[in-house]
């Protein structure tokens, strides 16, 4: 390929001695040769700012007109022209004051919205009809005297603290046909065969002002042993619900507690108990009753009022609240709830520990007999209970219904009344004073009430705040964030591109217009001594060398 030599030619002024060569041309010749320099370099400068121009690219927005055009307040009065001064300090220290107290209040609304705070709203909501509560209810006897007999009362000597040298001091039954047909004792039979029976204790019903019986009423065992639950929803049997709030809209129910079939009392174990009356717990369908924890005492010789209100409560998952929506994983129970879950965990328990059950638990394992109660059943649960927090955990769920109670009470019968019912259930005055006694459970009001936990501050507000803030002290807004990254791409971008993509770029270009050689270079390869070999006259091209005419020779030029 053909290649271009520039050649960059210093000539001598008239006043300095001529070369080797003398000087061969005239002052016309030295004018032409002059103006030719001149344009030679014009042509030059201007090559040079043109590679210049193409190798840095298009230069980003200096920061002065950057400050002037951006929406960020107070930008333009710290970067102007002409430098720093009073006043662009002044108003640059308002702006750093400003941004402080905008960052203090940025940390503050993003460690109060890493808090997770709540809130607990309570609601009442009124309703035309209410689903009646289950309400289970336990004689706190657990077997009856008359239906003990001399072999039942050495089984269950370690339950009733009585050594079998003791004498029990009470007419016993005789025995039973159990006795005699040879099968192992079973504490679950003996609590169904022996215990208080709900057609002996109930001796009047009322629902809503309609008559009710025992068929209302389904079979469960407890720790008190054999109790009935109202309105349990099982078996098929649809729930029962009230219109109307206030007495006499609810259940009412007049029991007998058999004051006289209550066992003695010969020693103190956690099966013997001191009182006298039934043990109530008002519970939703759902959950199975805990009444020796949960429930609340109905003495005799009172009527009892308990003024009910659902109660509808919803909680927040972590990290707002403790609860968490689980499902009961259980071979026992259909639906979670604190109560199963605890009597789910109380039976694996036993099970691990005891090889045996008691008689409320459900399961297939064989039932606790009394020594095991006494020996492993009762102090295993007592140390689950008071010592061992981590094997029975059991989580809030989400959703959750309790009903909220207000007791009152008024003394049963009166003087004027006592005679009556004395002579309707034919006991005596005494006998009525001690054994009767007469609930009655309804619904305060017909409405429910919601207690719900709500997130108190949310993305929504903190980035209100965030921006409020960001107003207030610095004028911006998020598209002046944008602005800013924008800006800082671009920097970054145009120091890249030269540093990296345009220096090769400038190179490539540069190569491809050709090789400059300067004089000194042309002497140092020596063209003159090959040259001088030609014969003496032969001309060039005037292409050869642009501007300059083709009557000289190349020596003339160059050596």
């Amino acid at each position: 390929m053909p290649i271009q030599i520039f050649c960059s030619v210093s000539f001598s002024s008239g006043k300095e001695a001529p070369g080797p060569l003398g000087d061969v041309q005239g002052p016309h010749q030295r004018q032409q040769r002059d103006s030719s320099e001149s344009e030679e370099e014009e042509e030059e400068t201007e090559k040079e700012a043109a590679r210049k121009e193409a190798s840095e690219g298009d230069l980003p927005t200096d920061l002065v007109a950057f400050a002037n055009s951006c929406t960020l307040h107070g930008a333009r009065h710290i970067f102007m022209e002409g430098g720093p001064g009073v006043k662009q300090a002044l108003w640059a220290v308002a702006f750093v004051l400003a941004l402080g107290a905008f960052l203090c209040q940025v940390g503050d609304r993003v460690a109060y919205y890493l808090s997770y705070p709540h809130v607990t709203l309570l609601n009442e909501v009124a309703t035309s009809e209410l689903a009646f509560p289950a309400v289970t209810l336990c004689n706190t006897n657990a077997v009856r005297l008359s239906q003990l007999s001399y072999p039942d009362l050495l089984y269950l000597a370690p339950m009733l603290g009585l050594d079998e040298s003791d004498d029990p001091g009470v007419p016993l039954a005789p025995p039973g046909p159990e006795a005699f047909s040879g099968e192992p004792f079973n504490l679950h039979r003996f609590y169904n065969r022996s215990c208080h029976r709900l057609e002996d204790m109930l001796l009047y019903c009322s629902y809503c002002g309609g008559p009710c019986g025992p068929h209302n009423f389904s079979v469960v065992f407890t720790r008190y042993g054999k109790c009935y639950t109202f309105n349990s929803g099982r078996d098929g049997r649809p729930l029962l619900k009230t219109m109307k709030g206030g007495t006499g809209n609810g259940l009412e129910i007049m029991l007998d507690i058999q004051q006289d079939e209550y066992l003695p009392v010969w020693g103190e174990t956690d099966e013997t108990s001191f009182e006298a009356g039934i043990k109530v717990q008002i519970h939703s369908q759902d959950e199975p009753p805990f009444i020796d924890q949960l429930g609340f005492g109905v003495a005799p010789g009172f009527q009892t009022f308990v003024a009910c209100q659902e109660q509808r409560l919803i909680y927040l998952p972590p990290p707002w609240g403790t609860c968490k929506a689980v499902t009961m994983d259980s071979d026992f129970f259909d639906s979670y709830s604190i109560t199963a879950c605890r009597i789910d965990c109380e039976t694996r328990y036993l099970v691990e520990n005891c090889n045996c059950r008691m008689v409320h638990m459900p399961g297939d394992a064989p039932y606790c007999t009394p020594e095991q109660y006494k020996e492993c059943a009762d102090p295993a649960l007592d140390f689950l209970v008071e010592k061992d927090q981590e094997y029975c955990v059991c989580e809030m769920p989400c959703n959750l219904t309790r009903y909220a109670k207000e007791l009152s009470m008024v003394k049963i019968p009166s003087k004027a009344s006592a005679k009556y019912l004395a002579k309707k259930f034919n006991k005596s005055e005494q006998y009525i004073g001690e054994n009767i006694l007469v609930l009655d459970i309804f619904f305060e009001v017909l409405n429910y009430e919601t207690i719900e936990q709500k997130k108190a501050y949310e993305i929504a507000g903190l980035l209100g705040d965030i921006g409020g803030q960001m107003g207030l002290f610095i004028g911006a807004s998020i598209l002046t964030v944008l602005e800013l990254f924008d800006y800082a791409y671009e920097v970054i971008k145009h120091r890249l591109c030269r540093r990296g993509k345009c220096q090769k770029e400038a190179k490539r270009s540069s190569a491809d217009k050709g090789v400059a050689l300067s004089l000194d270079d042309v002497k140092r390869h020596n063209p003159c001594e090959s040259l001088r070999g030609h014969p003496a006259g032969m001309t060039y091209a005037a292409n050869i060398l642009p501007h300059h005419p083709a009557r000289g020779t190349f020596e003339d030029f160059t050596c």
